[in-house]
Order: structure tokens, then sequence, then C-alpha cells
């Protein structure tokens, strides 16, 4: 389905698991859960941006940059795995952090995804939360060039039509894995932000003629935001592909109801999900994103959203690394 002519360099784990939730289907007494493994991607303890970081980097040598440039809150998923991808190709990477979560907590800073960013080489640049990362982004980038670098910058999250082609590709990964197991995938749910993940996935089951539903947990951004994103990657995706399917507004569906107080801060329901998925399941959530989608998850079949006998995948887009930033919140 992705053309050989679309630059991909080949590094992520796959086809990433897919496996049976059979306890916490039980604990809840609802549908059959699956979770997709993408938290076993590979690269630097795994995550969803692994896949997008395969055409996102091809993108950028073909370019003849040198240097990865991108942004996200301080303890970023997507800025560890970019730091990874860069030192594994020989690239320098400079990374903007902004401390747009209200937390003071010894170490929150130091420990987690910031650990890794310096293990890797990365350079961190600070900012006050209330900085626009584009704006930082363009800035940092002009700064590289007058130093006589050359910069590829991505946005937040990684998210442009070619960082989508990931998910268009596990869109085609998963399905393969169903029909291998004669699994019908009544709906596919997924932590949402940047939007690439969940555009990925939509394009690449319009592609195959799969009308799965695809339902995003939005981890910050009211639904109607992320929403409005997520279909304007559609397009921009479906034209990169070159193919001739179309995604309607009305097919994008992201539920903004479990966020809590705001970004990366905690809620009961997402540590219920995290220890749940723990000791149910010996699966590792992590605070921000997969905790926050589970705890949306669990809500959704607890309300009937999804009945007994369907069968659901939780998409796991990785983030363990955050969970040694918020020892406070999930010690027992």
């Amino acid at each position: 389905m992705l053309p050989d002519t679309i630059p991909r360099s080949r590094f992520c784990h796959t086809p990433t698991p897919l496996e049976p939730m059979t306890a916490l289907s039980r604990h809840l007494g609802g549908p059959n859960l699956f979770v997709k493994r993408d938290d076993c991607t590979g690269m630097a303890l795994g995550g969803n941006k692994t896949r997008k970081l395969e055409f996102l980097v091809a993108e950028a040598m073909a370019s003849g940059a040198d240097t990865l440039v991108t942004a996200g809150g301080v303890q970023s998923n997507h800025c560890r795995q970019t730091a990874a991808v860069a030192a594994r190709h020989g690239l320098r990477c400079e990374l903007v952090l902004s401390r747009n979560v209200a937390r003071n907590t010894p170490g929150y800073d130091r420990t987690g995804n910031v650990l890794l960013d310096r293990m890797f080489g990365a350079e961190l640049h600070f900012v006050s939360g209330d900085t626009i990362p584009a704006i930082e982004l363009e800035r940092l980038a002009e700064d590289i060039r007058e130093r006589g670098g050359r910069p590829y910058v991505m946005p937040i999250g990684g998210s442009t039509a070619t960082g989508a082609l990931g998910y268009v590709g596990c869109a085609e990964e998963l399905v393969r894995q169903g029909s291998d197991s004669s699994l019908t995938v009544d709906a596919i749910v997924h932590c949402t932000g940047s939007g690439a993940t969940q555009a990925g996935l939509l394009v690449g089951l319009a592609v195959l003629g799969h009308q799965t539903p695809v339902v995003g947990i939005s981890s910050a951004e009211p639904s109607d935001v992320i929403e409005a994103r997520v279909h304007e990657l559609c397009g921009e995706t479906i034209t990169k592909l070159g193919a001739s399917v179309v995604i309607k507004r009305e097919q994008v569906d992201v539920l903004g109801g479990y966020v809590g107080p705001g970004y990366g801060l905690p809620t009961e329901a997402m540590r219920e999900a995290i220890d749940l998925c723990a000791r149910l399941e010996a699966l590792l959530l992590d605070p921000v994103y997969t905790g926050k989608a589970m705890a949306g998850l669990i809500d959704l079949v607890r309300t009937g959203r999804f009945r007994a006998g369907q069968n659901v995948v939780f998409v796991h887009t990785g983030g363990v690394p955050g969970l040694f930033a918020y020892e406070d919140v999930l010690s027992p």
C-alpha cells in the first residue's frame, strides 16, 4: 500500500504484537479487548513516533539535513524517540522542551524521557509553557543555519502527512493480523493529540476498504480542535499516497472528556487504568497519554458504548519512560 518511491529508513520493530487482554476483559465484563503493542517498536524503549520517524528521518536525509529539530513537553516521548533516531543515523538533534505541565516535583526535568534525551546526545532548549512551538522551532532552525547547519524541522509529534504514513502502514499490519487470526475488529481506540496516528489509521483502513471506527481519546485539547487537525491531515496524507479515498469530517471521532484538569496532570481514572493494566495484564501505561486513553476505553465499556462479544483494539502508543517522572502520583 505504501509506494516504494517514498523514502523510508527501516528501523522499527514490526509487526508489533496484537495481544488479547483477557483478564481486563473479564474484569470489565464487556467486549473482548486486545492491545496493539506499539510500545514495542524498538527505538529507545518504543512508541508510536518510531513508525513516523522511519519516513521523517528518510525525508530529512534526502533533503541533505544534518540536524533534526522538533518540540514537545518536558517529558515528550516524540522528542526522546527523535533524539534516538538522530543518534542512530549520525545526525545532530536539538529539542525545544516546553514547561507546559504544572509540575515542580524533584527530578521532573531530569528523569524519564529527559534523561534519555541527554543520553542520546540531544541539545535541550527549555522554554516557558506559553511559548508558541512553531515560532520557537523556526527561530532555532534559523540559528542552526547561521551556525552552518542544515536543520530539518518537525512539528510536535512529527504530525505531518509524511509522519502519518507510519500509521497507514500500521493499519495494513493490523488488518493482516486480524485476518490471520480470524479476528474481526469492531473498533480501534487510541490516544490522540497532534493527530498523525489517527489520520494514518483512518487513511490506511479506508484504502484497504475497511470502515472500522477509530476512536481517539484526547490527551489535551478539545475534541473539535483535534478532529479538525486530524481531518486536514487525512486529506494531506491521501494526497501524498496518491489514493482516491475520501475521509469525511464525521468519520473523525475524538473524545475530549478524559483530560481532567489539563495536559500531563493526573486524574483518578488514569490512576485506576494504569493500576488495572499493571496488575491484571502486566501492561505498563504512562500517565500523560496511554493511561488517560485507557481510562477512556474503560469508561466506554462501562457505559455501554462497546458491547459484549465485540472485539476492540487498544493501540498502545508507548510512553513508559514517563512513568519515572510521576513516582509521586503512582507509588502505591
